[in-house]
């Protein structure tokens, strides 16, 4: 067996990858695993018969302080079948640079979060994670579609790992709006 080595075999391995990914076709959000911040893999699918809030959060946005209403919201629906998953991710300023470690730790300790938080990803740009490739994808989601503009976008997910709505980072998670959305997609 021949192998190949150098520029040319990254360039083909590259291409593969590319359309292995692209030969995924998820269905929900149930079909992806991602790590959690202690690097356990969390397969979405634990979630299925829930509803569910993605955020991709930061903690030094001017929106970290949702955190504690992300945490209120969570702690009200919970019992009712709803989870949020928070997703660090610092493309946008930098605002979210610290280790897995340093952000559990800043949300623990700060906000008190309990809610499940995921390994630090990319939301955006050319290593943008499958999740938000899959959350953003005008093919799969045609009514959330589009690239995030910032942290504390919100997708609401319904109990099969259908998307069923985003919020924009100003839409407070304590919003008349979110939580209209949540309790209508906990009723189904």
């Amino acid at each position: 067996m021949r192998t190949l080595s150098g520029p040319i075999s990254g360039a083909i391995l590259g291409a593969l990858c590319l359309l292995s990914a692209s030969a995924f076709a998820a269905s929900g959000v149930l079909d992806f695993t991602l790590n959690l911040l202690d690097g356990k893999p969390a397969p979405l699918a634990n979630y299925k018969g829930k509803v569910m809030l993605l955020v991709n959060v930061a903690s030094q946005c001017g929106y970290t302080y949702q955190y504690e209403g992300l945490e209120k919201l969570y702690e009200k629906y919970k019992d009712q079948g709803f989870v949020i998953a928070g997703f660090p991710a610092n493309n946008f300023g930098g605002q979210e640079p610290g280790t897995n470690e340093e952000i559990g730790a800043f949300c623990r300790s700060k906000f008190g979060v309990t809610f499940p938080m995921y390994s630090k990803i990319s939301v955006k740009g050319a290593d943008t994670a499958p999740l938000y490739q899959f959350l953003t994808g005008k093919d799969a989601n045609p009514k959330t579609a589009g690239e995030i503009q910032w942290n504390f976008t919100k997708f609401l997910v319904d109990r099969s790992g259908k998307v069923i709505q985003r919020f924009e980072p100003p839409v407070e998670p304590l919003s008349k709006e979110l939580t209209a959305a949540v309790e209508a997609a906990l009723k189904k």
